[in-house]
């Protein structure tokens, strides 16, 4: 049994509280401002700060069934979200107002969203369904199916041009989203893919698995995984970068762990949520010091990740044949807090290759 600990480090803000489930999360991309998405179908947005005068500035109650996925524009004036009620939604941020709503926009209950453009975002549904929404329309340009079980995540590259999924059936399948084809798909793997990030200057796509183990891809060869790096046994939920080289990942235990990849190591516990509640969400700050998660205890914690930038691999040493130890909390001096982290290797770890949309449009 994991021995609790504290929910904060110092400059970190203080939890926000909710009276229901938190589903989803995303932080806006320039403002202290955080989107929690509830298992109700509410929205909520809230203000944050070091100080713990968190504020609730809107609440949104348009989804009838759980948000499962929150997207901000890319200039934060929009906010998009998707529900298992299946419908697409856009709100304005400042006024609160609700530009957009697609009802039934896929035949089945949507998971995930990706924001593909100023004006376009892109949706993922529980049947592998992929498609690409015009706002200023409301249709759907893009449409097809490629996956037979639910698209988990999805990252588009710069050029906004392709578009990865994840599915719950094992594979990786890239996306034109311009020509509208299926690229490429990956070998069926024998666990879900489950959460992307690119790290490495995009050269590196990581994928979390529901084995715990991470996949790394070469970006652009997508048939097979160019390494992989098991990280326990616990299920990884979502992982969101901190470096080019350095990862969080939230699992299945309710845990929070620092990794770092090339070479592979699980560098220690950043955090955790009430015990044996999975981590199902998190999103970095707009300045980068912290990230906000989300589990089952109705509570979005905040974690500062500055001490962790900083953490350095030593590549003459493998990893620890003893496994991974947790790291110990405590209100100790900000330079102490990263102190526990160890350097830890798991089997495979030296496998490693050495927005505007000016609509007015409010209709339901």
């Amino acid at each position: 049994m994991a021995t609790p600990c504290v929910s904060h480090v110092p400059d970190a803000p203080t939890d926000i509280d909710h009276d229901d489930t938190v589903t989803t999360l995303q932080c806006h991309p320039t403002e202290n401002i955080l989107a929690s998405g509830l298992i109700s179908g509410d929205i909520v947005l809230s203000s944050f700060d070091a100080s713990g005068s968190n504020q609730e500035l809107r609440k949104f109650p348009h989804h009838k069934k759980a948000c499962r996925a929150l997207r901000f524009s890319e200039n934060g004036r929009r906010l998009y979200s998707v529900s298992k009620d299946k419908s697409l939604l856009c709100f304005d941020v400042e006024t609160g107002k609700l530009k957009k709503r697609i009802r039934n926009a896929h035949e089945s209950s949507i998971y995930s969203m990706v924001v593909t453009g100023a004006n376009f975002v892109a949706t993922g549904d529980d049947d592998g369904v992929l498609k690409v929404w015009d706002m200023r329309t409301k249709e759907a340009t893009v449409e097809m199916k490629e996956c037979e079980d639910f698209i988990s995540d999805m990252v588009v590259d710069d050029n906004k041009k392709i578009i990865i999924a994840a599915s719950g059936e094992g594979t990786l399948t890239a996306f034109n989203i311009r020509r509208k084809r299926m690229e490429l798909q990956s070998e069926l793997f024998d666990s879900e893919m489950l959460c992307l990030a690119t790290m490495k200057q995009g050269q590196k796509l990581i994928c979390g698995t529901g084995e715990g183990t991470l996949n790394f891809f070469n970006w652009g060869e997508w048939g097979n995984i160019s390494d992989r790096f098991p990280c326990g046994e616990a299920q990884i939920n979502c992982i969101m970068p901190v470096t080019e080289y350095v990862a969080a990942i939230g699992t299945d235990d309710g845990f929070i762990r620092a990794v770092h990849i090339l070479p592979n190591r699980v560098l220690g516990v950043v955090g955790q949520h009430m015990e044996d509640f999975p981590v199902e969400a998190m999103s970095k700050t707009a300045d980068g010091t912290c990230i906000a998660t989300c589990s089952h205890d109705q509570h979005v914690k905040f974690w500062n990740i500055e001490e962790l930038k900083r953490q350095k691999v030593d590549t003459s040493k493998k990893g620890s044949k003893k496994g991974k130890k947790l790291m110990k909390f405590s209100k100790a001096k900000k330079d102490d807090f990263f102190s526990g982290l160890v350097e830890t290797g798991e089997k495979d770890a030296d496998k490693s290759d050495s927005d505007s949309d000016d609509s007015d449009d409010d209709s339901d």
